[in-house]
């Protein structure tokens, strides 16, 4: 499926790209933008040959968030409607995060309240310089979804994330990295360009790895030590049994790259 109406997906090789593709509407969350989000998150997740993926917007904004017009419109239970762009979003956001291809999001410019979820919701982040952040939900009467109020405290602590959601202030991208909200600042020009070749360095690694990885930093904050480290120990005991396992053993003792399948 590729005929998206509010996503653009491009693939090359074992890399996708996923472009929220509402320009006119600042790549707000609707009703069809999530549902849509959340079937392209699934089909990363059940395609083993893709191995890492790409997550940006078009136009000036990453996304501006909830499609407040949408929500103002409707001639039902606005709550009801809302809650169904949630649940979806919700849903892409935790098959992102359990699958085993890491998503690298690209923030090309203006990322606020579910467009600021999503963004520091990646294993990696890149923003442009130009790129800013902030929560918005309180200034419209709302509060947080897409797993701000899980992924915030655990990147940049409580009291900074008050601040962020309390206070609606605006990061820009140089301060979403020195908190620790991003992983990388790159110049405007070069953002696209630099997403592609970590995601294409991405691709090259073992996914079975990678996905353990993953699983391993979601448990960390709910085990205790002596739980995690059995995670950790079963976890490398599969993959040193597994066939990517094996070849990266033999590649370093024949010092060459390994070539995982």
């Amino acid at each position: 499926m590729t005929d998206f109406e509010t996503l653009g997906w491009e693939r090359a090789g074992a890399v996708v790209r996923i472009t929220l593709n509402r320009p006119d509407a600042a790549n707000g969350m609707n009703d069809v933008l999530a549902g849509e989000l959340a079937a392209a998150a699934a089909r990363c997740d059940h395609d083993p040959s893709i191995r890492a993926v790409v997550l940006t917007g078009s136009g000036r904004f990453f996304s501006a968030g909830g499609d407040l017009r949408a929500m103002g419109t409707q001639d039902g239970p606005v709550g009801g409607f809302v809650k169904g762009i949630a649940d979806d979003l919700h849903r892409a956001t935790s098959t992102f995060a359990r699958m085993d291809a890491p998503l690298v999001v690209a923030v090309n410019g203006v990322a606020a309240g579910a467009g600021f979820s999503l963004a520091v919701s990646g294993d990696l982040v890149l923003a442009a310089a130009s790129a800013s952040f902030t929560m918005a939900y309180t200034r419209a009467g709302l509060s947080p979804d897409g797993g701000a109020t899980y992924h915030l405290p655990r990147l940049i602590g409580l009291r900074r994330t008050q601040e962020l959601i309390l206070t609606n202030r605006t990061l820009s991208a140089d301060e979403a990295a020195a908190w620790g909200l991003v992983t990388r600042v790159v110049p405007d020009d070069e953002l696209a360009e630099a997403a592609t070749e970590l995601a294409g360095q991405l691709a090259t690694g073992s996914a079975a790895a990678h996905g353990t990885v993953k699983r391993l930093l979601l448990a960390s904050f709910g085990s205790g030590l002596e739980e995690q480290m059995e995670l950790e120990g079963r976890g490398i005991a599969a993959r040193a049994g597994s066939a990517d396992g094996q070849e990266g053993i033999r590649a370093f003792l024949e010092k060459r790259r390994p070539v995982f399948g």
